[in-house]
């Protein structure tokens, strides 16, 4: 083994042995706070990895990759979910299916549903002295809690993730608790690196590069701790959102039929659409007519197939199937630009009722920017490009939603936007830096942009610096 494989090799155990004592400490999902720097550190460490892995042989770097991947994967199995109690109501939702009731039409804490209730989603007594309970009324003397967040309103998931809530359930032995979610998890995160490992080593001018583009997703720290141990279904809306990517250049009907389940998982992996129709407003080359079917292609059966997961769950529930939707983003201050941290970097230039406006103008300009001068041999460009910006300028306070950036940054090999989903991280963690964080992140693709200007890339309007071999 050279110097610089056994020193990647010492990068991966010390990011390991960050994350082991991080997530196995069981921090408390409302106090965050004692994560922050192990947390941090880990990325330190990720960054460090995968510069040092870019420049190895192919077969040292494609063990490391691997090893490594189960490695960091595994780290998230060690305790029950860190930061964010979200399973909870993955695992509940799947019970009341598997009793035959709509998730979309009653609430944890409605009386309908008591008799489903166990002890360890719905603690009593003593129980709900814990952390992260959630007060229920009762009707005897006794305290009645709950686990679950939110539990007063409907579920807010979209069918295919509540057909893997129940599919989950199906296959768990009684009383399995989180673990079940967890280890889903992790097989689709294995799911997703092989997915890229492959799709890269068949790609022309990424072969070499292919174990160091998939490390930046298999290795990255969120991954373990927000899809593994705290079992964000994102999981599975990433692995579809990057098989989807990956196949639509080529076939188009598949890639719209990927897209729409990916969206029919998580809302937002949809805004990786316009990468797959990039270029479909170039001049010359295709006529109109041309531009037309080949947007339906994509369109047509992603829309089918996100109305054709919906249509069971319409058609067996009484209430609306969008169920907490339109609150959640009220609550998250997505309608007001004064509230939360939202559009907290257009907040620092703009008044306030500026910034949602000039939020979706600038996602505009992204989005026509990729459909007009996309690069269509390369839907992962402009995916990257638009989710990205999403982020930049909407500025969530979720880390796993940023895991679907991780994705793109491995498929498309452009390092300067992982400082997104570590912003997206430093956010959620409560410290008060997720503005300070995101401006970094803003200036380090601003570097990533002056670099290519100044590199003068051939490929494309907007290709980036990449992890090329040492």
């Amino acid at each position: 083994m050279s110097c610089r494989a056994a020193g990647t090799a010492v990068l991966l155990v010390a990011l390991v042995g960050t994350l082991v004592p991080a997530i196995g400490e069981e921090a408390v999902p409302a106090d965050r706070h004692g994560l922050f720097w192990p947390y941090v550190l880990a990325w330190a460490i990720f960054y460090a990895a995968v510069w040092a892995v870019r420049g190895l042989p192919r077969r040292q770097a494609m063990s490391l990759v691997i090893v490594g991947g189960i490695a960091v994967t595994v780290t998230g199995l060690l305790s029950p979910p860190a930061t964010s109690t979200d399973s909870y109501r993955y695992a509940w939702d799947g019970r009341v299916q598997a009793a035959g009731v709509s998730p979309y039409d009653h609430a944890p804490a409605e009386a309908e549903l008591v008799p489903l209730r166990d002890s360890w989603l719905f603690p009593r007594g003593a129980g709900c002295e814990g952390p992260d309970r959630y007060p229920l009324p009762s009707a005897d003397l006794m305290t009645s809690c709950t686990r679950i967040n939110r539990p007063a309103v409907h579920t807010i998931y979209p069918p295919l993730a509540e057909a893997y809530f129940l599919l989950v359930h199906g296959l768990s032995p009684e009383g399995a608790r989180h673990k079940p979610l967890q280890v889903g998890g992790a097989l689709l995160t294995f799911a997703t690196s092989a997915v890229l490992l492959i799709a890269l080593s068949r790609r022309a001018g990424t072969r070499d590069n292919a174990p160091a583009y998939t490390a930046c997703y298999a290795w990255c720290p969120a991954v373990p701790l927000e899809l593994v141990n705290n079992a964000h279904v994102d999981a599975l809306g990433v692995l579809l959102a990057v098989i989807a990517l990956t196949t639509a250049n080529r076939y188009r009907v598949l890639g719209g039929a990927l897209f729409g389940a990916a969206t029919a998982v998580k809302l937002l992996p949809a805004v990786t659409v316009p990468g797959a129709l990039s270029g479909v407003l170039a001049k010359g080359g295709k006529t109109p007519t041309r531009r037309m079917l080949d947007t339906l292609a994509v369109l047509g059966p992603a829309a089918l197939v996100v109305a054709l997961a919906y249509l069971p769950y319409a058609l067996a529930s009484r209430g609306s199937v969008l169920g907490y939707f339109f609150g959640y983003l009220t609550e998250e201050g997505y309608d007001d630009a004064g509230s939360r941290d939202r559009y907290a970097l257009l907040r620092l230039l703009l008044p306030d009722s500026w910034a949602f406006p000039a939020a979706l103008v600038i996602l505009g300009i992204a989005i026509f920017h990729v459909l007009r001068h996309g690069d269509a041999d390369r839907p992962w460009q402009g995916a990257l490009l638009v989710t990205g910006v999403a982020f930049l300028v909407f500025t969530p306070g979720y880390s796993w939603y940023a895991v679907l950036v991780v994705a793109l940054v491995a498929l498309d090999g452009r390092w300067e936007w992982l400082g997104v989903p570590l912003a997206s991280g430093v956010a959620y963690m409560g410290t008060g830096s997720g503005t300070i964080a995101y401006a970094l992140a803003a200036l380090a693709v601003a570097a990533g942009l002056v670099a290519r200007a100044a590199r003068h890339s051939p490929d494309s309007a907007y290709d980036a610096p990449r992890l090329r071999r040492g």
